[in-house]
């Protein structure tokens, strides 16, 4: 049976979860629809959720892998018929946050990549909640793979752009203040450096560089990009692993603490039961 439920009451009339327990907010990305797409961590969260907040996006694949115990709230989100504001999706994160040990805010493709996830997590980060990110396959990713194009090729492309068709006016725009993604640059990263400052951009715009992402011993350094050359020479010295950089606005949100995506998490182990949202 699918518990399909309204909006939550409104976060301060909201019971707060007992002291035991820790909650969890998890934004997954679901891929681009096909089931056997979804990461091993997906699944494994998406099994012992208690609340799913999630997108028109999702297909009924995955839908119908939900806990038959779980509360799902349709949040919809496609282009000009929103079931709910992204300030309603927000509340309604807290709410549940604040009642249940296990939340889903399932998303197609990946939840960071015009998925609105960097909202969601600022907003549950400031009102206290702890928040864990599951990537999922980038739409551009899966149905390129599905068509066989290949989105690199080092005799075509040496680079790749993802563009939103509209922004949040639903107007188009054309690319500003976009996210650089370097890959294997870490010895290149004075060129790197010298390229962007003659392309216009300022020397104090954050910087982050990450080591053996996702791993267990993933090291975050952050800075600006006058100072890049510096922070990858520093992070040569300490870590042999594969790295990248990342150069952008968004970059000065770049946390040191690794629990946020690699494997030290708090999971509950315990068999979900139905429960009530209201």
């Amino acid at each position: 049976m699918n518990n399909h439920q309204p909006l939550l009451h409104n976060e301060s009339t909201s019971r707060p979860a007992p002291a035991e327990q820790q909650s969890t907010v998890w934004l997954v990305g679901a891929g681009p629809g096909d089931p056997e797409l979804l990461t091993v961590k997906a699944m494994r969260i998406i099994s012992q959720a208690e609340v799913v907040l999630y997108d028109s996006l999702i297909s009924d694949d995955i839908l119908a892998l939900l806990p038959r115990q779980c509360t799902r709230i349709h949040t919809g989100k496609r282009c000009g018929a929103h079931k709910m504001s992204q300030g309603e999706i927000n509340r309604t994160l807290l709410t549940a946050a604040r009642k249940y040990q296990c939340v889903v805010r399932l998303k197609g493709g990946d939840p960071f990549i015009f998925g609105r996830g960097g909202e969601e997590l600022e907003y549950l980060e400031k009102h206290g909640m702890d928040v864990r990110i599951i990537p999922g396959i980038t739409a551009a990713g899966g149905c390129a793979a599905a068509a066989g194009i290949p989105l690199t090729h080092r005799e075509y492309g040496n680079a790749l752009v993802l563009h939103s068709g509209h922004t949040k006016f639903h107007e188009f725009s054309p690319c500003q203040n976009p996210t650089r993604v370097f890959y294997m640059g870490l010895r290149q990263a004075g060129a790197i450096t010298a390229h962007l400052l003659q392309e216009g951009l300022s020397t104090d715009t954050p910087v982050a560089l990450i080591t053996n992402g996702t791993l267990s011993n993933q090291q975050v350094h952050k800075g600006l990009l006058i100072d890049l050359p510096e922070i990858s020479a520093k992070a040569l010295t300490e870590s042999s692993g594969p790295g990248l950089i990342f150069v952008g606005e968004v970059a000065a949100m770049a946390k040191s603490d690794s629990k946020i995506t690699t494997n030290q998490h708090n999971v509950p182990t315990s068999e979900t039961h139905t429960r009530s949202v209201a």
